[in-house]
């Protein structure tokens, strides 16, 4: 499965950071980024991570929320959280329902050893729940400044 430009967000529930649930019905009503990293504390979700968090002015002047979706379990998130001083939810995608629903879990390949895992990857989800823009095969430099000039247009 994959999600594309146009699609409307399919019904979902994840553990979040803070002990509660975040849902598909927690996206409505206000534009959002929904980011896919793979892994907390590594070098570069730290880096992504870090920049989604100095920016998290102008993406809030923006009226535009900020989700980071891994699948690391929420005790982790808490750690990597408080770490790094995050300002905004993650989710704790375990079982990778969410990330094979967006077509981030891949095959993927690192010192000729082929394995799965989550594809860096980002995706602008509307007031009404339906994806704007998608970013596949993410690099970080500039990425956050991307994702936020693409909001501010959508606005």
């Amino acid at each position: 499965m994959a999600v594309f430009v146009g699609d409307e967000v399919a019904p979902f529930s994840l553990p979040a950071d803070d002990g509660g649930t975040f849902s598909d019905a927690d996206l409505r009503g206000k534009r959002t980024i929904l980011y896919f990293y793979p892994k907390d504390d590594t070098p570069g979700c730290t880096k992504e991570a870090q920049a989604f968090r100095d920016m998290i002015g102008a993406f809030q002047a923006a009226g535009v929320a900020v989700v980071g979706v891994s699948t690391d379990g929420v005790a982790s998130h808490q750690k990597f959280k408080a770490k790094h001083g995050l300002n905004f939810p993650l989710l704790a995608d375990e079982d990778r329902t969410l990330a094979e629903a967006f077509g981030v879990w891949v095959e993927k390949s690192m010192y000729g050893k082929k394995y799965m895992g989550v594809e860096r990857a980002s995706f602008l989800i509307d007031e009404g729940g339906v994806v704007r823009q998608v970013w596949r095969k993410v690099k970080v430099p500039g990425h956050a400044d991307a994702v936020l000039t693409a909001a501010t247009a959508l606005a």
